[in-house]
């Protein structure tokens, strides 16, 4: 099936269910069965990706959070937190088949003038691009890749 094609992260053991013809898969975050869209395919790699790999903790992620922009709801799909309860990581998520393009950056972009985030991710699960995010000069620079948790706790 084209939903559980391979992604450019390693793969994760998930616990996925069959009900009445639509596929759920267990958000170990939090704590239920969630509809398998590509996007959340995406979101659930990136996910155990952060913990796995990078070692963030899973008590300081929160997924779909909600926020308002220009007066209207919006969801954000990963918002990381440090020990202190602050932001320091913003990640969107596309399906494999969205182009990470112009308009993607600009979405998390007006995400990010409500979170006021320092690291940024853009992920289709194909394609990652980081930026680190600087307020005092308005501007923001392409890293390689996301540092490990321990890492960001020294350095933002």
């Amino acid at each position: 099936m084209d939903l559980l094609l391979p992604l450019n992260l390693p793969p994760y053991p998930f616990k996925i269910s069959s009900q009445n013809g639509q596929l759920f898969l267990f958000d170990e975050i939090r704590k239920k069965e969630v509809v398998l869209t590509p996007e959340e395919w995406v979101r659930q790699h990136f996910v155990q990706y952060l913990i796995k790999e990078k070692n963030y903790p899973r008590s300081l992620i929160k997924l779909e959070g909600g926020l308002k922009l220009n007066g209207q709801a919006r969801r954000s799909d990963i918002v990381i937190f440090n020990n202190k309860g602050e932001k320091i990581l913003l990640v969107e998520c596309k399906a494999p088949a969205v182009k990470v393009t112009q308009q993607v950056f600009d979405q998390v972009a007006r995400y990010n003038w409500v979170h006021r985030v320092p690291l940024i991710a853009v992920t289709n699960g194909l394609q990652h691009y980081y930026c680190k995010i600087d307020f005092v000069e308005q501007r923001y620079d392409f890293i390689v890749d996301i540092a490990s948790y321990e890492s960001t706790q020294s350095t933002l």
